[in-house]
């Protein structure tokens, strides 16, 4: 029960940092919130609960594949925003979006050969 606090303790942390870095300055929010982190982090919990390394390598390969259906959401909600949409609609066609691309890598990725 503790390794679980000490996980989402240490998730909550860097989220919360995140946010309070990019009220002072949201280049290097996005900057810190770019970085791999949570993945990173991801990986060290499956490591430490699974040392497995043909595991290992498949969840960081599918991560990749992962990520590129995520990047449009980042266009997409400032182009939004500055059309003058309100934040909630243009997070929410964000999200719509991202679950649109993520289905479609979940349909093609296998068709092209790629564990996911």
């Amino acid at each position: 029960m503790l390794y679980l606090l000490v996980k989402a303790v240490l998730s909550a942390v860097l989220i919360v940092a995140i946010s309070e870095v990019a009220k002072r300055s949201p280049g290097f929010g996005a900057l810190i919130a770019s970085l791999p982190l949570v993945s990173v982090l991801g990986m060290i919990w499956l490591w430490h609960d699974k040392p497995d390394a043909e595991n290992m390598a498949a969840h960081a390969q599918a991560t990749f594949w992962y990520v590129l259906p995520s990047l449009p959401m980042f266009l997409v909600i400032p182009t939004l925003l500055r059309q003058g949409l309100s934040f909630w609609i243009a997070l929410s066609v964000g999200c719509v979006l991202t679950i649109a691309l993520y289905t479609t890598m979940i349909w093609i990725g296998p068709r092209l050969g790629l564990r996911l």
